[in-house]
């Protein structure tokens, strides 16, 4: 089999195939070759098997993998898939098997790691899902609120109640009809989520008969689950914030060789087993795995140190634990929605993460919803780790139908507290959502170009509450009070270059490190009794900087010293301060990368947690940004190619490929790429066996018109009929053909070296439609190879390249016909045409020749091909 994949100037994969279980056979397959070092390390982190190649710091994962059950859900869930869903998600990992031996060797990791790609499984897309989102939740801080509550008070549990630092986030906004430019809506908006090489998103498009969709999808999982564009609907979503996983606190023994639970019902044996974690130079780590009734025990056991009494584990309960399901069956009836009514009822089967959407359509169809599995329990049970063995915490059902809004011009989702009030405990304060709303209510005739000033904004409103308990600081130190009436007078935009924003950045991280130093918080400085895998959920400083405004206000801790904090902190600053610095040398990406490798110079980003333009850094710790924008996107419903998207570093995985990090200067600068639709803009690359890499892509009429007039001006190319033409005269022909809908021109490239012209038009919009009877669905082609490689051409040469070219304009459906006319004189031409499949047709005079006619039909075409083999 060969590899065609389509691609546009960005490396973005388009993909067409005859029907939908070929093209999800297609997504997989182009996912292995473009991603096959990323999917097969979250194959492994998803079954708990990534310390077998990567080492002693793997195993922390592995360990909560193994315990949390992840890859036996991923099973679970896949066994109760209906089965044409089941179906398509097969087809998918068929395709991810086909393409993995080839894409492992444009992966450098796999050598330096000595990891060989293995085989997936059909539940192995449903288990890279369930590991990618089991922490969406946020279910260690729960965690944190027991330690809080065990040290502070229960009531100094909502002053730590903010956005947490560990947890994703997103913008997104829909601007109805009445308020763009072109009368029909749009949407956009930009993911934020732990920053990752590669990108956790995929640009791509699925086309076949029944749709054709671009969007941003997982590697690994089939389809385009959160923002895509049908052409006549669009939709997009942000973490809804809710709260669907509970912790249960449980008590645990050995009885006879078995291991029990304390119920609510007294003792019960529960499930329990030893599995072994392979370390790569290391030893084996053993890990007994034990669930409850209430779900697996993913901290403690039976073993554990404590009292009769005392809880000595803590399991997890999370829906798809507890139903089998993540809501795939909503995958591919996302990609045939045509309206937002399609898309609302594909979204009645969501569940795993819970989300808030956004989605319009050209026929002017909006939608505002949450969508998702939110189990119905005990108010407690939504705040803190609550006792496995009391009744009354047990789940009591699912909320349904989730809340949904009417959109009145405008709609936001920001994380903030909104349609999912209900349904969640913590959310992120309201700074973005107000300040995209402020904007978009500031202007009309919004266009999809225009929704990069929404992207990009920089304004921090939360500095202000800081800020203003700095002015009420007296009797400052001078350079102290120089410092605070500078950051005063400072216009809170969080810019790259503003010498102002890193001065704030720097005053807010001295007081979060004085704040976090005082005796009344010791307490949660740890450590604390959890595994490893939880510090950013439970570590002090981070939890002081994300509710440094909550801390600061109110005397609910009144041995906090928030004077103190704020006077020491301006002079530590004050003192430390680097005038020339700004605050793009400070605040650049970290992506998380497996191997981590060298590190890696980045470019300074603008923004910080709670601008719009969120890139995420820790402060007290650190600004550098480890959480950005992991893509941008605005779907425009007027026309799909006037809108945009982007990634931070490019369409491939591979290190090295030109697409590995084409988009990240666009990613930086806050721009987007066009997003193409247009087949015939696109480039094909076929590798074929025993011939190489054939590259089909559209001419450039300036960069490649130095190549094209010296093949057009060799007289063994006279039959072109250029040969007597200058340099400038052909450079005026390839640009006006490049300007028409109806005529292309392409160029194939064998393994990079330019081997062949091809152009193509539309029989009735050219001088050959007047000279016959036109058909629906007839498509023109010419051919020029270019001059033979030194050493001559070998055999069967140009009929590969005529192959290459005949799949890639076939490949377009509707094009029931092909239609050449070669020079009559040129019998070669002829003889390689018929050759081909193609059956004579009459002479006909053109304005510039005498010429044959000649007619292809794909089925002829086909046995042709089989007989000359």
């Amino acid at each position: 089999m060969t590899d065609r994949v389509f691609r546009d100037d960005w490396g973005v994969p388009h993909l067409r195939a005859d029907d939908p279980l070929t093209l999800a056979y297609a997504q997989g397959r182009a996912a292995a070759l473009d991603r096959a070092w990323q999917i097969e390390v979250e194959r492994h982190r998803a079954q708990g098997t990534s310390a077998a190649f990567l080492g002693v710091e793997a195993v922390d994962w592995d360990r909560f993998a193994r315990r949390s059950r992840l890859a036996d859900t991923a099973r679970r869930c896949h066994a109760a898939l209906d089965p044409a869903t089941a179906a398509w998600v097969d087809a998918y990992v068929d395709g991810v098997n086909a393409g993995l031996a080839a894409g492992a060797r444009r992966a450098p990791e796999f050598a330096a790691t000595g990891l060989t790609p293995g085989r997936w499984q059909p539940w192995t897309p449903l288990a890279l899902w369930l590991s990618q989102h089991i922490l969406f939740a946020g279910f260690p801080s729960k965690l944190w609120r027991e330690e809080v509550a065990r040290h502070l008070g229960p009531a100094a549990i909502d002053l730590f109640a903010t956005d947490e630092p560990a947890t994703a986030g997103s913008n997104g906004w829909l601007v109805a009809g009445e308020r763009t430019a072109t009368g029909a809506a749009l949407v956009a908006g930009d993911p934020h989520r732990i920053v990752e090489d590669p990108n956790v998103y995929q640009q791509v498009r699925l086309a076949c008969p029944e749709y054709d969709v671009v969007g941003l999808a997982v590697p690994g999982v089939p389809g385009i689950a959160h923002f895509g564009h049908t052409g006549t609907v669009a939709w997009a979503i942000t973490n809804a914030m809710a709260d669907y996983q509970d912790l249960y606190a449980e008590r645990l023994r050995r009885h006879d060789g078995t291991v029990q639970a304390l119920g609510p019902r007294g003792w019960a044996p529960v499930e329990h087993r030893v599995e072994t974690i392979e370390v790569a130079d290391g030893d084996p780590v053993r890990v007994e795995v034990v669930e409850t009734a209430r779900g697996p025990v993913i901290v403690g056991g039976p073993d554990e140190p404590g009292s009769p009494d005392e809880p000595v584990a803590i399991s997890l309960r999370y829906p798809p634990r507890v139903r089998a399901d993540l809501g795939f069956r909503a995958l591919p009836a996302l990609l045939r929605a045509r309206t937002v009514a399609d898309v609302d009822r594909a979204l009645d089967d969501w569940a795993e993460p819970v989300n808030v959407v956004l989605a319009a359509d050209t026929a002017g169809g909006l939608l505002h919803r949450v969508a998702g599995a939110v189990p119905v329990r005990h108010r407690d049970n939504g705040r803190r780790v609550v006792p496995a063995w009391e009744p009354g915490y047990e789940w009591r059902g699912w909320h349904g139908p989730l809340a949904r809004a009417t959109v009145d011009g405008i709609a936001v989702m920001a994380n903030q507290r909104g349609l999912a009030t209900g349904y969640g405990v913590e959310f992120a304060p309201p700074y973005r959502a107000d300040r995209i709303r402020h904007l978009l209510e500031a202007g009309t005739g919004w266009t999809a170009a225009r929704m990069t000033e929404i992207h990009t904004d920089t304004y921090l409103a939360s500095a202000e509450p800081l800020l203003a308990r700095l002015a009420e600081l007296a009797g400052l130190p001078p350079a102290a009070a120089a410092l605070r009436d500078r950051l005063l007078r400072w216009d809170r935009r969080m810019a790259a270059d503003s010498p102002d924003a890193a001065a704030y950045a720097a005053v807010r991280a001295a007081v979060v490190r004085r704040l976090a130093g005082q005796p009344a918080l010791a307490g949660l400085a740890g450590p604390l009794p959890y595994p490893e895998l939880f510090r950013p959920w439970l570590a002090l400083t981070p939890r002081v900087g994300y509710a440094l405004t909550a801390l600061l206000a109110g005397d609910a801790l009144p041995d906090l010293d928030r004077a103190a904090a704020l006077r020491d902190g301006l002079a530590d600053a004050a003192a430390t301060l680097d005038p020339d610095a700004v605050w793009g040398d400070r605040h650049r990406p970290v992506p998380w990368r497996v191997p981590a490798g060298e590190p890696e110079e980045f470019p300074p980003l603008a923004g910080d947690h709670d601008c719009v333009l969120a890139t995420s850094s820790v402060p007290g710790v650190t600004d550098l940004a480890f959480r950005v924008p992991v893509a941008r996107y605005a779907w425009d419903l007027h026309d799909r190619q006037a809108s945009g998207w982007v990634v931070p570093f490019g369409a491939s995985g591979v290190p090295g490929d030109p697409h590995h990090r084409d988009q990240l200067p666009r990613w930086a600068a806050g721009e987007l790429v066009p997003v193409v639709t247009d087949w015939n803009r696109l480039r094909l690359a076929t590798d074929v066996p025993g011939f190489g890499q054939v590259t089909i892509r559209p001419v450039d009429p300036v960069a490649d018109l130095d190549l094209i007039h010296s093949w057009v001006s060799q007289e063994r190319a006279r039959f072109w009929g250029m040969r007597g033409l200058g340099r400038d005269r052909v450079g005026e022909i390839y640009a006006y053909l490049d300007s028409l809908p109806t005529h292309h021109a392409y160029l194939l490239h064998r393994d990079g070296e330019p081997v062949g012209l091809f152009q193509t038009y539309q029989p009735e919009h050219d001088p050959v439609g007047e000279c016959y009877p036109v058909r629906p669905g007839d498509f023109g082609i010419h051919l020029l190879i270019g001059p033979p490689p030194a050493g001559g051409t070998e055999r069967g040469f140009s009929r590969t390249l005529l192959d290459a070219f005949l799949d890639f304009v076939l490949a377009t459906p509707g094009r029931t016909r092909i239609v050449a006319e070669p020079d009559a004189r040129n019998e070669r031409a002829v003889a390689r045409l018929v050759d081909a499949g193609f059956v004579p047709g009459p002479l006909i005079d053109l304005p510039d020749k005498r010429a044959r006619l000649l007619f292809l039909d794909p089925a002829t075409r086909t046995a042709a091909g089989q007989a000359s083999r």
